[in-house]
Order: C-alpha cells, then sequence, then structure tokens
C-alpha cells in the first residue's frame, strides 16, 4: 500500500470516527433541563377533557354497539385524548391533524390489510410508513394516526370485517366525538384555547 492509499484510508476512518462521535453526541440531548412543570390547574383541566371525550366515547360504545364490540374504543384514541386534551396547543393536536391523521392512516392501513392480509409482517409497516409519509404530505401529522393504521392491519377480526367501513366507523365517529369535547371542553379555561387553527 502506497502512502497516498495509506493517507486515503487514515482520511477516510477519520471521517468515519467523526460521523459516530457526532451521532452518539446527539443521543444526549440537547436541553440541559428536563421537562417543565405543569400548572396543576392545565393538568385538571387536561382530566376532566380526557375523562369527558372518552367517557363520551365508551357511553356511545354501549349505546350504539354490542359492549363486546369496543369499537368505539379504540387504543389510538387514547393517545389523541392526550394532545388534543393534554397538549391542545400543539400542531399535532389540531382538527385539521386530529381528524386528517387518523382518517388517512385508517384508509391506509385498511387497504394495506385488504390487499398483503396474507403477509402481516409486511402490511403492519407498510401500512404505518405509508400513513406516516401521506399525513407528512398533507399536513395532517398526528402521531395516534400510526397506532389507527396498525389497528386496521393487526385489529381483530371483527375490525378486519370492517373493511373501508372502519374509517367511517369507530374512526370518523371517534374523532369527532373527541374534537366537538375538545372545543366545548378546552375553551372553558380562560388559559386555554382550541383550536389554535382550523386549517
Amino acid at each position: 500500500m502506497n502512502s497516498e492509499d495509506k493517507g486515503a484510508l487514515a482520511s477516510e476512518a477519520g471521517r468515519v470516527k467523526t460521523w459516530w462521535r457526532q451521532y452518539l453526541t446527539k443521543l444526549r440531548g440537547r436541553a440541559s433541563t428536563g421537562p417543565s412543570t405543569v400548572a396543576l390547574g392545565e393538568i385538571l383541566w387536561s382530566w376532566v377533557g380526557a375523562f369527558l371525550g372518552i367517557g363520551a366515547l365508551s357511553l356511545l360504545n354501549g349505546n350504539l354497539l354490542t359492549p363486546a364490540d369496543n369499537l368505539l374504543l379504540i387504543g389510538s384514541f387514547g393517545a389523541s385524548a392526550v394532545l388534543v386534551y393534554g397538549a391542545p396547543r400543539s400542531p399535532l393536536a389540531q382538527p385539521r391533524n386530529l381528524v386528517g391523521g387518523h382518517l388517512l392512516s385508517a384508509t391506509v392501513g385498511v387497504l394495506c390489510y385488504l390487499l398483503l392480509s396474507p403477509w402481516p409482517w409486511l402490511a403492519a409497516p407498510l401500512a404505518v410508513a405509508t400513513a406516516i409519509a401521506l399525513m407528512h404530505l398533507t399536513r395532517t401529522l398526528h402521531p395516534p394516526g400510526g397506532a389507527t393504521a396498525l389497528i386496521a392491519v393487526a385489529g381483530s377480526d371483527q375490525v378486519h370485517a370492517l373493511g373501508l367501513k372502519f374509517v367511517l366507523m369507530p374512526v370518523g365517529v371517534g374523532v369527532l366525538v373527541l374534537l366537538v369535547v375538545a372545543l366545548l371542553v378546552n375553551n372553558l379555561s380562560p388559559q386555554r384555547q382550541y383550536p389554535e387553527h382550523w386549517y
């Protein structure tokens, strides 16, 4: 190996070492302090909103469906409750994101299941990844939407039997209930305003 090759190899090794150092430094995080504390009043309003939002879904679930169905109580709605009641100012909690993110993700999840049900190992990651990409493209990013896409693929036979109806019920009905409760409850507090924007 001549000196030029040795120099190129040393230079490449230096670049790799620098990349790894920068990568590992990122894992430490940026902030020197932890998360800020939340006022007790804010915690109370978050609790009231989540209780009423999920409670409304529970009541509708018990009256519209047989108790065994539990279709209106999909897990991703719990995550949406954290955003729309616990962090109502977040860009990810706004109505466009809540409604659009869930509906788009539910559609993607159902289509991935219908097309790829023999290969769930492929349908599940494709549904979540595609839902994220489409939410980005449509400016409707809502993290619980990823869970909605996954539920459409990995859900029960009852969920699968709904096909594209899953997008309307439970997802469409559920997000509208969460949105109405968020509009009513979040605006009762003098410190809160919801939404920050509609579109």
